[in-house]
């Protein structure tokens, strides 16, 4: 099998980028993309040009770090498959592929399909934890969880941050991100000490990375490799407005993460509209 690439092709985040095309050669069809890209940079070292920077670690669809737009669609468009998953039996030959780093003001280019995604990691600082009594581990059944809480958990914490729904959406939300980590929390027993200050701490935190509003597109969803339902969007938005009017939090300092009353403000108006 014989491609042609449309590659991004940036050095940095504020130098200016463009389209690059190479021609891929004698690709076979067991292979996964990044394999295929494996491929393309051995022929650029080989002549002296510096290789395709993309980001990978585990290549089994667990860590989220591998993802780039492919022909305008994350991770390539196949439902449940992170761009590692993805083989390329499933284009034709001789396609002509469009590679490109996700784009969203909140993820800045590192170099070429690289991005930087530091801010989900300030969202998840702002409340993804809980609070403990500090001891040997407790036995694993003597906190009793509902199945039907302990399946919702399960299915929120099978995120891994890829960034994909922001890169879909229309407006760089963050949204359906945000919901599976304060989900996942938010239904287990140990979540409930502070469910109102994770859910403000991590919207307001969202806010500051100047990600966007969500506007029930359904393109998240749609391109999530872990299928991460909508539903939890909307039950996100549920928690907030009981934690806004439930005044029940004590207000949430940790030195690593900046937050603006501001916008903490404008997320109470906005919920009051």
């Amino acid at each position: 099998m014989n491609f042609t690439l449309r590659v991004w092709r940036q050095q940095y985040s504020t130098a200016p980028g463009k389209f690059v095309t190479y021609q891929v050669k004698e690709v076979t069809p067991d292979m996964s993309f990044l394999e295929m890209l494996d491929a393309l940079n051995e022929d650029l070292l080989s002549q002296g040009e510096p290789p395709v920077a993309f980001e990978h670690d585990c290549r089994e669809g667990i860590c989220g770090s591998c993802g780039f737009l492919i022909n305008g669609v994350a991770h390539g468009g196949r439902r449940g498959t992170t761009t590692c998953q993805l083989s390329m039996r499933f284009f034709k030959d001789r396609d002509m592929l469009t590679l490109e780093p996700w784009r969203a003001q909140a993820f800045p280019v590192i170099r070429d399909l690289m991005v930087n995604r530091s801010a989900f990691d300030r969202i998840i600082q702002a409340g993804g934890f809980i609070s403990a009594p500090t001891g040997s581990a407790p036995a694993a059944n003597s906190i009793l969880i509902p199945k039907e809480a302990a399946d919702t958990a399960f299915d929120a914490a099978a995120c891994i941050g890829c960034g994909a729904c922001v890169a879909a959406c229309p407006n760089s939300a963050a949204m359906l991100f945000a919901s599976a980590k304060i989900r996942h929390l938010n239904s287990l027993p140990q979540g409930q000490p502070q469910p109102d200050q994770r859910t403000l701490g991590m919207v307001v935190a969202m806010m500051n990375e100047h990600f966007g509003s969500c506007t029930n597109h359904g393109e998240c969803e749609a391109v999530c490799p872990k299928e991460i339902p909508l539903e939890f969007i909307g039950k996100m938005n549920r928690d907030l407005i009981q934690a806004i009017f439930g005044r029940r939090r004590e207000p949430l300092n940790i030195p690593s993460v900046v937050q603006q009353p501001s916008h903490e403000d404008a997320v109470v108006e906005s919920a009051k509209s």
